[in-house]
């Protein structure tokens, strides 16, 4: 019987240190190094840097006998094929030791504990960049060659992958190979039909957060959802090193780089990143078709996620909490941008006059002041606005509309926060919160964190376009008004237009109502005092 012994690693690379058992294996090594591809087709011009992959490509230019059984997919080898059918039965036998990962083959387990170890063994011979797998160093080569060597037939669009054409040609040809077996649905992607399934049918979600009540029906969901506690991105960019939390978020930054937005709508041509974008956009501007309703007040929406995020509203669930401090939030993204305020980020930059932003949000709103632009106008009054909140909040004024109201005492707000905060103030009196620099008490950790602010002259929320700081969101929003211009509260009796709701409320009581609730109790011989001309007008004075 023979007995098999690894042989020791005796032959290293003199340029990475990586050790191999044979000289042929070091001699096929250095090749990443000097990108030498001594083996040539002679069917087409390709070479390759080994024979083996020169074999493997000979294939290319003969018939593939083996097929899915799921799909239409040929193959020219068994290998192939066994491959390809996990994909259609989700099955990834390969997992890391490392964490809870888990893959189809063996290849993506290596590169997958690249992320964990931190190696990089390929290099860019132009700029030294390293990457952990050779495919990140053949996409990096065509930042500097310009090169999309992959074509769509039908409209000429190009590509830098194969992957990204393929997914491409899904758009003109309507294909969708993975169908669910209990409601008939399509999906592009396998791994949408696993969550489709999951969300719709079993409902299924045996795994939970420890950290909070989140619960998934996958592992790599809950791995993922761990992150956001964490803070942990292990994916970075080989273009310019930013990190991300997940491979999903690393593809759509990288749209950024190349420009590429796959997801084009039938109806007008625009373009997206993301499917969801597109399906979004639809809705919105084209079938107008939002089938989920919001039972606490009259708002619809197109998606389910869309409706479980507005009810927060309601509700004043905010499940997100910031690991630095105290503040909390409905959504992730809303957590993920609150955390470049402590990390100072700004990724976004304007390419009109540099100036730079932590989102995305921030740099559109801030081109509007270049190009003038407000896309958003009151269809009763014809003012136009810079955002859409501002719009929905101006409609209010004309409509009336308060939807949160008071079930002690019937008074109703046009916002949640107002509602919470007279709650406390006039009913329940109830604030547990109280500062360790002076006596004072607050009703929400929030009042008590932006209190403390005074305190310590903390001022996180800076104006992108002066160098004025603030203690909270509101201030910044309200002097933001001063370069905008933008007056959104109107008077109904004579139309005059003003920056803050304190404002319209003094001026109905000064020259509207007459009203003077507030009394002189003291004798001030100075009548140019502003104390007393501000008495004189009905106003109040700290």
């Amino acid at each position: 019987m023979r007995i098999h012994t690894r042989k020791k690693k005796s032959h290293s690379c003199d340029l990475c240190g990586k050790k191999f058992s044979h000289i042929s294996q070091l001699r096929a090594h250095r090749r990443i190094h000097t990108g030498e591809k001594p083996y040539s087709c002679d069917l087409c011009p390709k070479t390759c840097s080994q024979a083996g992959s020169l074999r493997s490509h000979r294939k290319s230019h003969t018939d593939k006998p083996y097929s899915c059984d799921f799909c239409d997919e040929t193959f020219r080898e068994t290998k192939e094929l066994t491959v390809h059918r996990r994909i259609h039965t989700g099955d990834k036998p390969y997992s890391c030791d490392l964490c809870d990962e888990t893959f189809r083959e063996t290849k993506e387990l290596t590169v997958h504990r690249r992320t964990h170890t931190g190696e990089k063994p390929y290099s860019c011979d132009r700029c030294g960049k390293t990457f952990s797998y050779a495919c990140n160093l053949r996409l990096h080569y065509m930042s500097h060659t310009g090169e999309k060597p992959f074509s769509c037939d039908l409209c000429g669009k190009t590509f830098t992958q194969a992957g990204n054409l393929r997914h491409h040609r899904m758009i003109h040809t309507g294909e969708k190979p993975f169908s669910c077996d209990l409601c008939g649905k399509t999906f592009t992607q396998a791994g949408n039909l696993r969550h489709h399934r999951m969300k719709y049918h079993t409902g299924h979600k045996p795994y939970s957060c420890d950290l909070c009540d989140e619960t998934f029906g996958e592992t790599k969901e809950l791995t993922v959802h761990r992150r956001i506690h964490t803070g942990e991105k292990p994916y970075s960019c080989d273009l310019c090193d930013k990190t991300f939390s997940n491979t999903g978020n690393l593809r759509y930054h990288r749209m950024i780089h190349t420009g590429e937005k796959p997801f084009s709508c039938d109806l007008c041509g625009k373009t997206f990143t993301q499917a969801g974008n597109l399906r979004h956009h639809r809705m919105k501007y084209h079938t107008g078709h939002k089938p989920y309703s919001c039972d606490l007040c009259d708002e619809t929406f197109g998606e389910t996620k869309e409706l479980t995020v507005h009810r927060r509203i309601h509700t004043g669930e905010k499940p997100y909490s910031c690991d630095l401090c105290d503040e909390t939030f409905r959504e992730t993204k809303e957590l993920t941008i609150h955390r470049r305020i402590h990390t100072g980020e700004k990724t976004y930059s304007c390419d009109l006059c540099d100036k730079t932003f932590s989102n995305t949000g921030n740099l559109r709103y801030h081109r509007m002041i270049h190009t003038g632009e407000k896309p958003f106008s009151c269809d009763l009054c014809g003012k136009t606005f810079t955002q859409a909140g501002n719009l929905r909040h101006h409609r209010m004024i004309h409509t009336g509309e308060k939807p949160f109201s008071c079930d002690l005492c019937g008074k109703t707000f046009t916002q949640a926060g107002n509602l919470r905060h007279h709650r406390m103030k006039y009913h329940t009196g109830h604030k547990p919160y109280s500062c360790d620099l002076c006596d004072e008490t607050f009703g929400e950790t929030k009042e008590l964190t932006v209190h403390r602010r005074i305190h310590t002259g903390e001022k996180p929320y800076s104006c992108d376009l002066c160098d004025e700081t603030f203690r909270e969101t509101k201030e910044l929003t309200i002097h933001r008004r001063i370069h905008t211009g933008e007056k959104t509260y109107s008077c109904d009796l004579c139309g005059k237009t003003f920056t803050q709701t304190g404002q319209l409320r003094n001026h109905r009581r000064i020259y509207h109502t007459g009203d003077k609730p507030y009394s002189c109790d003291e004798t001030i011989k100075q009548p140019g005092n502003p104390r007393v001309r501000a008495l004189m007008h009905g106003l109040t004075w700290d």
